[in-house]
């Protein structure tokens, strides 16, 4: 039988996926041959898989670290969350529904059968599956019918290692608590623990590590430090917004706004991986930086609303000065459709508003349909002149004067708009600052030399230090390793 092992935490946020990643490395260096599979996964940064549906983009992020194109299989269930309440559920990469949260409790169930039936996909040519969890287990309140934590671990009979965090304090407790208060059935699927994040001498925790095993019986796998390398990987989860800004004084200033449903802000590390750009994020409360040399409108989930929220911001009539002071503004996706006109909705794919004056900055119209783009894409930079590659996830058609200047041609289609005087433009592919001679050439006309940074082999590369450190601290003992 293919081995396997589920990384579970405490908490969010403890750093499962990069974990996973690294410990998909260290098993594809040792001539593993490992898939990644997160059984459900709650993002609106999402990929397209080489199978032609949408994952979420960490595990598309553990694919690579495996060495292998990524299946929807190894993400069979994407919740989009499209309001506070509610999301958009991806199944097997297809778009399957709608729920809100008290509804999608009811409907778990349902999606057991799809999630077992990609984890025998995944299992099929593995002699390693490493599954990430969400969230935590300790969540006891979602455990009915549980599909992300639990639920699939006895399912599937996979032992579990869980992971605590001590950067952010209470890692014993954290640890004992779950022990304390998870019943007996999911308390036995858990094999050990890893301490993760951890600063300083190690061996000031030996004595944390004797107390966690004497209140719960399980081992320590080991003591994992803060891996510096985790910054150069593509980041899901919206927490680490408020971590993306690189520093100051930098030659470009690149201003985010930071949307409720923002979505694919992935996009931005290529830029952040420049050592001449300096990304600011800008929270809701927060003005956009008037030294700004570039604004990025980034991608949505839910574009009318954000739309909203972005007027009662006052970013609108900041984003206007910006243009008027010679800055520049690139919309992407969502973004893109913001920065026109209008925004028409019929059939209220997105909400009870339908239409929704844009921004103006282009003159183009969005009208939002029920077919849903997704797919990877090759392209072509029009203004520069040099080949592209992304990926495309996103309702609507946009049309209108500006899109005679197309951003770039995607699969021999024009895609995008420019304005007359190119400093705005809006386009639909994700992904498009990832190649290097582009991004230097668009850094070039923002004034800025674009360094040597070869962006995807230095998250190749980053991934193998990971591994390495890895390869020195986990214990002998960590299921699928010995």
């Amino acid at each position: 039988m293919t081995k396997a092992i589920m990384l579970q935490g405490t908490g969010s946020d403890v750093g499962k996926t990069v974990l996973v990643a690294g410990l998909c490395r260290l098993a594809a260096n040792r001539g593993l041959k490992v898939r990644p599979f997160k059984p459900q996964n709650m993002s609106n940064n999402a990929a397209v898989a080489d199978d032609g549906g949408e994952i979420g983009r960490a595990q598309w992020l553990q694919a690579m670290a495996c060495r292998v194109e990524p299946s929807v299989h190894m993400n069979p269930v994407l919740l989009k969350p499209q309001s506070n309440s509610g999301s958009q559920i991806v199944v097997q990469g297809k778009v399957w529904g709608q729920a809100g949260g008290r509804d999608y409790q009811g409907l778990k169930s349902k999606l057991l059968s799809a999630v077992m039936e990609s984890w025998q996909t995944v299992n099929g040519d593995a002699d390693l599956v490493i599954v990430e969890g969400a969230g935590s287990p300790a969540e006891i309140n979602l455990r009915a019918n549980d599909i992300a934590n639990m639920g699939f671990a006895t399912a599937a009979n996979v032992p579990v290692v869980l992971v605590g965090d001590i950067d952010r304090g209470g890692v014993i407790a954290s640890l004992v608590g779950t022990h304390k208060i998870l019943p007996k059935e999911d308390r036995q699927m858990i094999v050990g623990y890893l301490i993760n994040k951890f600063r300083g001498d190690v061996s000031l925790f030996d004595d944390g590590i004797a107390q966690i095993e004497r209140f719960t019986g399980w081992p320590c796998f080991g003591v994992i430090p803060w891996l510096a390398d985790a910054g150069r990987l593509p980041a899901e989860d919206s927490v680490v917004l408020e971590r993306m800004a690189r520093g100051e004084g930098k030659a470009l200033k690149v201003a985010v706004p930071v949307l409720d449903r923002i979505a694919n802000f992935d996009d931005l590390d290529p830029l952040a991986a420049e050592k001449d750009v300096e990304i600011v994020m800008v929270r809701p409360g927060d003005r956009l930086p008037q030294d700004a040399g570039l604004v990025v409108v980034p991608g949505s989930k839910s574009t009318i609303s954000d739309l909203v929220a972005f007027r009662q911001q006052g970013w609108d009539r900041e984003l206007e000065q910006h243009v008027r002071r010679g800055g520049r503004v690139i919309g992407i996706c969502g973004g893109f459709q913001m920065l026109g006109s209008k925004v028409s909705d019929p059939d209220a794919i997105e909400g009870d508003v339908t239409e929704i004056d844009g921004l103006g900055l282009l003159d183009v119209e969005t009208i939002m349909e029920p077919a849903k783009t997704v797919r990877n894409s090759k392209a072509w930079s029009v203004p520069y002149d040099v080949a592209l590659s992304g990926y495309e996830i996103h309702l609507g058609r946009t049309q209108g004067p500006d899109c005679a200047r197309p951003f770039c041609r995607i699969n021999d289609h024009a895609d995008g708009a420019m304005s007359k005087d190119g400093r705005v433009a809006g386009t639909y592919l994700h992904g498009l600052f990832e190649d290097d001679a582009f991004r230097r050439l668009y850094l070039s006309d923002l004034g800025v030399s674009g360094g040597d940074v070869n962006y995807r082999a230095e998250v190749d590369s980053a991934l193998d230090r990971i591994a390495a450190q890895l390869d020195g601290l986990i214990s002998p003992d960590f299921p699928g390793f010995g």
